[in-house]
């Protein structure tokens, strides 16, 4: 067990190495192992590019392994595909390379493989292991599998507030919390996640771009609410340079592009109707539009929005120096504390709902 554990992790670091790049995809890594020695390593690099199995044969055939492939053990930390979608099947790949032996992290719960792959390996005379560092591999895919189970985006509710716990002055002009460090992790994560979310008073009287100016990484999605489309167009989230979508709630106002068009860049439009709730409606348009992630910057409506309906994953609070006296409240995190760090003169806090 120690030894496919070992694997395991490699497998599981090169899955990392996939992540802001892969999306809707799960992050995948592979390690090919024959006595004791890996012969081949892989990882999904891209969207719609070959998959992590893929890669470690590539890698085995290039480094003149190949006759070795059918004494070797290949660890995934996916179940290997069972479908033609972008690429071809990855289970059939291994059986046609002859691996004696594929070691599992986590079954795919996508409906197109969702053990099938296990099957199509056994039926073939592959021996397959399971549940090798699941917990592992579950955390590293946390929002690909809230997507896929859930059938909704992974939340994460992030803030800054000053000393005294306030997110700005009550007449809604901002204020420069977070210091010049902090803005380059809170880039990171922009990078890492499939959409950025504020809410209507936010774009008003902030007029943020949401991109990634701090960090090297694609831009993710920008969603704004706007219930009557007052939004004026001038704003930074209208100047085409990365994909928006403006949520609407007014099923009164007419919109003036078709709501189901959604190609970047693009301001795209999406209706809520409300009458399951305006945050599950929400989160199931954006899972249509194969968004798995959602980072949800602000303000305090529309965060403790989230709270009220329930549907959130985590939460990153930061907290300043600086004391204003009197403002608009910041929201209390609830759920369960998970650490803290000191980012220059910022002190994070992370919570998990669960």
């Amino acid at each position: 067990m120690e030894t496919h554990n070992q694997w395991m992790e490699r497998a599981l670091q090169l899955a990392e190495y996939g992540r802001g790049a892969v999306s809707p995809n799960p992050m995948v890594g592979c390690v090919i192992v024959h006595e004791g020695r890996i012969i081949g390593e892989g990882w999904h690099r891209a969207y719609g590019g070959p998959h992590a199995e893929v890669r470690a044969i590539e890698d085995a055939d290039a480094k003149g392994n190949s006759h070795l492939l059918p004494q070797a053990t290949a660890y995934v930390t996916l179940e290997p595909c069972s479908h033609t979608g972008k690429t071809p099947p990855c289970a059939d790949l291994l059986v046609s390379r002859r691996l004696r032996k594929v070691v599992i992290c986590n079954n795919d719960p996508n409906p197109l493989v969702s053990g099938q792959g296990i099957e199509r390996l056994r039926a073939s005379g592959v021996e397959v292991g399971q549940g090798i560092l699941e917990a592992q591999g579950l955390e590293l895919n946390k929002r690909f599998f809230t997507a896929m189970t859930l059938g909704r985006p992974y939340v994460i509710l992030k803030w800054a507030e000053t000393a005294d716990g306030f997110l700005g002055y009550e007449s809604g002009s901002p204020v420069q919390i977070s210091g010049p460090l902090s803005n380059m992790r809170v880039h990171q994560w922009r990078t890492e996640e499939d959409a950025i979310m504020v809410g209507y008073k936010t774009a008003l009287m902030d007029n943020p771009r949401l991109n990634v100016r701090h960090w090297t990484g694609t831009n993710p999605v920008r969603i704004v609410t706007d219930r009557r489309l007052q939004l004026p167009g001038h704003l930074h989230l209208f100047d085409n340079l990365q994909s928006t979508v403006v949520v609407n709630y007014d099923r009164e106002t007419a919109i003036p592009a078709d709501p189901d068009r959604y190609a970047a860049p693009v301001t795209a439009y999406m209706r809520i109707a409300g009458a399951d709730g305006e945050i599950v409606e929400l989160l199931k348009g954006l899972h249509k539009r194969k968004i798995h992630s959602v980072l949800v910057e602000g303000g305090a409506a529309i965060i403790n929005a989230f709270f009220e309906a329930g549907l959130w994953d985590e939460i990153r609070r930061c907290q300043g120096r600086q004391t204003i006296g009197t403002g608009v409240t910041a929201p209390a995190p609830r759920g369960v504390f998970r650490g803290a760090e000191q980012i220059g003169d910022d002190l994070w806090t992370f919570y998990t709902k669960a």
